[in-house]
């Protein structure tokens, strides 16, 4: 009898595979992740073959903690844990009757597949003749009959040159492409719904995301951030976080200009000064969760103003989203719950109750001319507070 517990995962990613000659730059990033996230895991190797990612178990792995890792790393997928065996037709149909027992019992199947692969091109049998024969055996002893549309049970089997390996089932992951194989970007992280999920998006595309967060001092302090992003590590794994003090900036704007232009003002400085972070960081662009008409500060009219301060680029992921759906997105990453607690958001302090959707960038300029820009940018990030936060 073999172990009935399976001594590798095996790892596939679908992206990746259409970058060509920088194929392997994009492989090594995502085993790079996958190592992090398993850092507190015990397993013994991870190699790859064939463009496929093999994790190799030992008798410490927590298989289920593996399962809730690779879910959460970008760049995967679907992930099978799976049962190995020497690469001769015997061995195959020996794993493969034996492991189907267990899955069998367990579902109470009456129909089943067989989807076999083969790597190895040597092998002296194709994969037609494979399912063939291993759907004759399967058959034979427990009386169940092949079904090649949605089966009880699915038996894959991979055929590599020294191992081959069966298994029962794909868990999806989250595609996309490893963090850091798209290099930097800095994300305005408010605290509010929006952020949060435009930042997991960025992550998603392959970007190592650095965090800034503006708060008056005033207003409280900005302890939930903290939670936000270790939340977020989840799928980053370590994070760096700007806490940036803004009370001096809003305090100089407040005096000098009128209250339905402060939130311009205000966002043209956490532009400015997120791009000193950014080039500091050496990050290439800075991202918002700002949604296209969804408030007064993001009208094109008002979006073209603040953007023109910067430049780096601007992303925002979330442009064509209406708040419902990032409301559903922020559920499905657990944030939302975070970021309805009570907190006041700085940008939303003295500003007027009919704000201006429609400015003109020449005349905020000439409103904020009269401040001393660059020393409000220079005194905010000098007096910032930079925590890096590990799960």
């Amino acid at each position: 009898m073999i172990d009935m517990e399976e001594n590798f995962f095996i790892v596939r990613y679908s992206e990746i595979g259409l970058k060509g000659k920088n194929k392997k730059f994009f492989e090594r990033k995502l085993i790079t992740n996958i190592k992090k996230a398993l850092k507190d895991v015990s397993y013994d190797s991870i190699t790859i073959d064939s463009s496929k990612i093999f994790i190799k178990l030992n008798e410490k792995t927590d298989r289920e903690k593996i399962k809730t890792k690779l879910k959460n790393v970008f760049g995967i997928a679907n992930f099978s844990p799976a049962f190995s065996c020497n690469t001769s037709f015997e061995e195959i149909k020996k794993t493969v009757l034996e492991t189907f027992e267990k899955v069998w019992e367990e579902k109470g199947a009456k129909t089943m597949k067989v989807d076999a692969r083969r790597s190895y091109k040597k092998f002296n049998l194709t994969s037609m003749e494979l399912n063939e024969k291993l759907g004759e055996e399967i058959s034979k002893k427990f009386l169940v009959r092949v079904k090649l549309n949605n089966p009880d049970i699915t038996v894959y089997v991979d055929v590599h040159k020294n191992k081959s390996f069966i298994y029962f089932e794909k868990i999806e992951g989250l595609s996309g492409l490893p963090i850091g194989s798209s290099g930097k970007v800095v994300s305005l992280l408010s605290g509010g719904i929006d952020s949060p999920v435009a930042s997991w998006m960025m992550m998603k595309r392959g970007c190592e995301v650095i965090f800034v967060h503006f708060f008056n001092e005033t207003l409280g302090k900005p302890d939930k951030i903290e939670d936000i992003v270790r939340l977020l590590n989840l799928y980053q794994n370590e994070s760096k976080v700007y806490l940036i003090p803004f009370s001096d900036v809003q305090k100089k704007i407040i005096s000098k200009i009128p209250s339905k232009y402060r939130m311009i003002l205000y966002r043209r400085f956490m532009i400015r000064i997120a791009e000193q972070i950014a080039r500091k960081e050496n990050a290439l662009g800075i991202v918002t969760g700002e949604s296209l008409g969804q408030v007064a500060s993001q009208t094109l009219e008002n979006i073209n103003t603040i953007n023109s301060v910067a430049t780096l680029p601007i992303f925002r992921p979330l442009i064509g989203l209406n708040k419902m759906e990032i409301v559903k997105l922020a559920e499905k990453l657990g944030t939302y719950d975070i970021s309805i607690r009570p907190y006041q958001d700085c940008c939303s302090y003295m500003i007027g109750t009919n704000p201006a959707t429609k400015s003109k960038e020449e005349l905020v300029k000439k409103l904020e001319s009269g401040l001393r820009i660059k020393n409000l940018v220079e005194k905010a990030i000098k007096q910032s507070e930079i925590r890096k936060i590990e799960n």
